[in-house]
């Protein structure tokens, strides 16, 4: 049952509703708002609209509810991951702030797919996919109720840029509000992620740790209810999202039990019915400028390559053009500044206390590598967004323009004759520039996480993984199990990996994924053989391979097409549908 409005007695609540009766005219039309065009009128208005309003009256709304936008809270809320398991209770404070603004709130919940738990296994091909049903039935919800507004809740991966493109998409007013991160765990007196438990895994198949160490580290990881903990593709989404505008600046920086986070869910709320009553849908904001200030924010905080996939999803649902050299030419101009996991030492609550995505920010705008002239879901600009911006004192979460980690961003793109589209390729994570190795190629991501588990890969090594893109796999996984299994080895300065799937915010070394076209439609990566020579060269942002043009067009007459993996049901309409993961392998 609705909370009562805290602001009226119960006697007081009953005269304006009856109230609100005599203003109605002899049809039973309530009185003209010219101030609000509100969509959900046709909802709720009118004498025709009985049966609906007494539908509405059983979940708890009355006459008043009715007079008021109404603001569809679209919650990503499940028991199946804790980067979401708590946002039952941030509906709630989200409500909160959407009554206290004069609107109505109405909670959904939609799907959530877990890529730390599905990982490695046939279950993370559902992830991406999951990004396309959460954009979706975010949709079907707003059309089918006709909301006003959205204040849209995510907390895992795909659950952040899905919610969004469903904002853009509908182009309502609306907000995006990350559940926030989880704590670190601690061991033997350090910081500790699920990165750790990956890397761990590696190292106890290498005999590098032994048995309990390893369960030490899988039950110290995880203490509690939010996202991964560095600035892996959660944070590294939300973050982004504070910088595109879609997110309140501030609201992704207070730790899932925080109770701070009380605080940043009422002004979601607020922020929600305001952009509602202002008028301030995406598209009168939303700029190819707001998506370069949120590139750059990647680049400067080492994130995801996870983030090239959504932004440029999120810009096509925009109507905005990003391509793969816009995230290549922002991030040769940005300087890496902030010093998080997985290449530095520090967890995202670091980064929050350190002065958060604001302070990034301020230091990018006052070094003109991001335009703070362009608004945000305020109603403000980016510049009056992040100038109260404060470093707090003697933190070392956050490094100055002058002095950065690294001189250019975490992001390049690489081209050449294995990957005529592009890929993706972090450096943050790494000290290899280039690498010139025999490749060792597999089918699928089991295969080759298996030879390094029993220590087939030798230093040199080019591990090339295909067939697990978009189309091929389809759903594109990530490779953690692999990657982390790499570094968990110790061979992780010795050795790339090439796929045409993708990887987790958390993956570290010289990893290059995105490779397009993918295998599965016939691009070059399905034409290596193992001992083929890989050239990998970040200065020139080239990947090739050793073979002539001819011999490459030999190999091609050959190749066959491989069957789908699956026949029918939603993985099947997903291969059918699903873009290059050069435009952000969208349906």
């Amino acid at each position: 049952m609705r909370v009562p409005d805290r602001g009226a007695a119960a006697g007081d609540s009953k005269t304006r509703t009856e109230e609100k009766r005599a203003e109605k005219s002899s049809s039973g039309k309530h009185p003209a708002r010219p101030e609000l065009e509100l969509p959900s009128r046709v909802l709720v208005e009118g004498p025709s609209r009985a049966p609906a309003r007494a539908m509405l009256r059983a979940v708890g709304l009355d006459d008043a509810d009715f007079e008021r936008p109404l603001i569809g809270i679209a919650n990503t809320w499940a028991e199946t991951t804790p980067c979401n398991a708590h946002l039952r209770q941030v509906a709630e404070w989200v409500k909160e702030g959407v009554r206290d603004a004069g609107g109505t709130p109405l909670e959904f919940n939609t799907v959530v797919v877990s890529d730390g738990i599905t990982m490695g296994t046939q279950g993370m091909k559902a992830s991406l996919v999951s990004r396309e049903v959460v954009a979706d039935s975010v949709e079907l919800m707003a059309v089918g109720y006709q909301f006003d507004g959205l204040v849209a809740l995510s907390g895992c991966d795909k659950t952040i840029p899905g919610t969004v493109m469903a904002i853009v998409r509908l182009d309502l007013p609306g907000v995006m509000l990350y559940g926030g991160s989880i704590a670190a765990g601690r061991y033997r007196g350090r910081d500790i992620t699920i990165q750790d438990v990956f890397e761990a895994v590696g190292a106890h198949a290498a005999g590098r740790i032994t048995d309990d160490d390893l369960g030490d580290i899988e039950r110290a990881a995880c203490p509690g209810a939010g996202a991964c903990g560095g600035q892996f593709t959660a944070n590294t989404m939300a973050t982004a999202f504070e910088a595109l505008g879609i997110s309140v600046m501030g609201s992704a920086g207070p730790p899932a039990g925080d109770p701070r986070r009380r605080d940043v869910a009422r002004q979601a709320g607020q922020a929600a019915v305001a952009a509602v009553k202002q008028g301030l849908r995406p598209s009168k904001w939303l700029r190819k400028a707001s998506f370069q200030n949120a590139i750059a924010c990647v680049n400067a905080t080492g994130g995801s390559t996870n983030a090239v996939l959504h932004l440029l999803a999120v810009a096509a649902e925009a109507g905005v053009g990003l391509s793969l050299d816009d995230f290549d030419r922002v991030g040769r101009n940005t300087p890496l500044l902030a010093d998080l996991k997985p290449a530095g030492r520090f967890v995202a609550p670091d980064m929050y206390e350190a002065g958060g995505t604001a302070l990034v920010l301020k230091r990018l705008l006052e070094a003109e590598r991001v335009d703070g002239n362009v608004m945000t879901v305020t109603g403000r600009t980016l510049g009056e967004d992040v100038k109260h911006a404060r470093a707090r004192r003697g933190q070392r979460v956050v490094a100055s323009v002058e002095n950065p980690l690294k001189p250019e961003g975490g992001l390049v793109i690489l081209r050449g004759n294995l990957a005529p589209e592009g890929a993706v390729l972090k450096v943050a994570g790494t000290g290899m520039l280039a690498h010139e190795g025999p490749a060792r190629v597999f089918e699928r991501e089991e295969d080759a996480f298996a030879a390094v588990q029993q220590s087939e890969i030798e230093k040199g090594d080019v591990v090339v993984i295909r067939y697990e893109g978009p189309v091929g796999g389809p759903g594109m996984r990530e490779m953690l199990g692999v990657t982390a299994a790499i570094a968990g080895a110790g061979l992780g300065q010795y050795v790339a990996l090439l796929t045409d799937g993708r990887f987790s915010g958390a993956t570290r070394g010289m990893m290059v994924g995105h490779v397009a076209p993918e295998a599965a439609v016939g691009g070059p990566i399905a034409l290596i053989r193992d001992g083929d020579t890989v050239v990998i060269d970040v200065a020139r942002r080239k990947l090739d391979v050793a073979l002539s043009g001819s011999e490459l067009t030999r190999r091609r007459e050959r190749w066959k097409a491989p069957d789908p993996r699956f026949r029918r049901g939603v993985m099947a309409k997903y291969a059918e549908r699903v873009a290059s993961a050069a435009l952000g392998a969208t349906t």
